[in-house]
């Protein structure tokens, strides 16, 4: 399989994690977001919505939106689980995932805070205002749903080990930082990205781990 990715972009980091979770080898393709590599005729023809990350299949399918990619790895490489098998705990991992996956990343990731800059004026104050204030909402609300669970063990997100949460949480802290937010304001979302810094399979998706990564 060829993983079409950027080092930097959040989906990329999140499938990285996945796939390492699962335990398998992917051919590393580097799509420089900064050159508008994923705007060009030869990406869209992978992907036509010009989006990463894209998993190209060793049969020449090519899969996007890193959801749908996450859960066909899940589907078609069932262990590790990163899914609980009892329907009520598979709910409460996939709202902790969609927090991130639907209410702060989509309004935080590059093409509308380009379209911020370029279309309304947005300087980088007020761009780093905006990320701040959808990153602290959905903080604030894991934060809280983490207190709740008194269950979990505290270097993971729900249960006892990795799951989709934290494959979403991860890269999401990651941006956070980037963006100026001091995430010692959320000392149960600190102490799970300390937690899982530690694993390999997360250690190894960091974006500067990546062959294309640059300071």
């Amino acid at each position: 399989m060829k993983l079409h990715n950027f080092f930097r972009s959040g989906t990329s980091h999140r499938l990285r994690i996945a796939l390492n979770l699962k335990g398998l080898d992917v051919d590393y393709v580097a799509v420089d977001l900064r050159r508008e590599a994923h705007l060009q005729p030869a990406f869209k023809a992978l992907n036509p919505q010009g989006l990463v990350p894209a998993l190209e299949l060793d049969a020449g399918e090519v899969l996007i939106q890193s959801p749908a990619i996450i859960e066909w790895l899940e589907e078609r490489y069932p262990e590790p689980a990163l899914l609980p098998a009892d329907p009520l705990a598979r709910a409460r991992v996939r709202a902790l995932a969609a927090i991130v996956g639907c209410d702060i990343h989509p309004i935080n990731n590059r093409r509308i805070l380009e379209t911020l800059r370029h279309q309304w004026g947005g300087d980088e104050a007020r761009i780093q205002a905006w990320c701040a204030t959808w990153i602290g909402a959905g903080f604030d609300a894991i934060e809280a749903l983490l207190a709740a669970d008194t269950a979990r063990d505290p270097g993971v997100c729900f249960g006892t080990r990795p799951t989709l949460a934290d494959v979403y949480l991860i890269p999401q802290v990651e941006s956070a930082r980037r963006f100026g937010v001091d995430v010692a304001r959320w000392p149960l979302i600190a102490a799970i990205d300390a937690a899982c810094s530690q694993r390999p399979a997360f250690a190894q998706a960091a974006p500067a781990q990546q062959p294309d990564a640059v300071g």
